[in-house]
């Protein structure tokens, strides 16, 4: 629930759970969980009002339940945060001055930047 979106019905001031958008070729209503973004096409509602949802004639309504294995972390989650630990805690290789540069040598590095000086 976000607390800054609030229901699309009119005097209605109760936070919005769930997001209505229609599917106009299908004749689809489609309720389902909270949308990340607020869209221009779509209806934020509340809980009392998703409950009393009902379409225009001829319309059918489909309901979806948000999956609350979802809401959990992952294992491709928790691999990818592992592997930023380790590519951050890596040890910075010394850098290498061209050859052919003579008499250049690193006086600072910035991330993938040096900068070169001479003598």
């Amino acid at each position: 629930m976000n607390p800054a979106r609030r229901c699309s019905r009119t005097a209605c001031g109760r936070p919005a759970m769930n997001t209505l958008t229609y599917v106009y070729a299908d004749q689809i209503a489609v309720l389902g969980p909270l949308a990340t973004f607020a869209e221009p096409h779509a209806y934020d509602l509340c809980e009392m009002h998703s409950e009393r949802l009902s379409a225009p004639r001829g319309w059918e309504v489909m309901r979806l339940a948000p999956d609350p294995s979802a809401a959990a972390p992952t294992s491709d989650d928790l691999l990818a945060l592992a592997d930023a630990v380790r590519e951050a805690a890596r040890p910075v290789e010394p850098a290498r001055v061209d050859p052919r540069e003579e008499g250049a040598r690193v006086s600072t590095r910035r991330g993938h930047l040096r900068v070169l000086t001479t003598d």
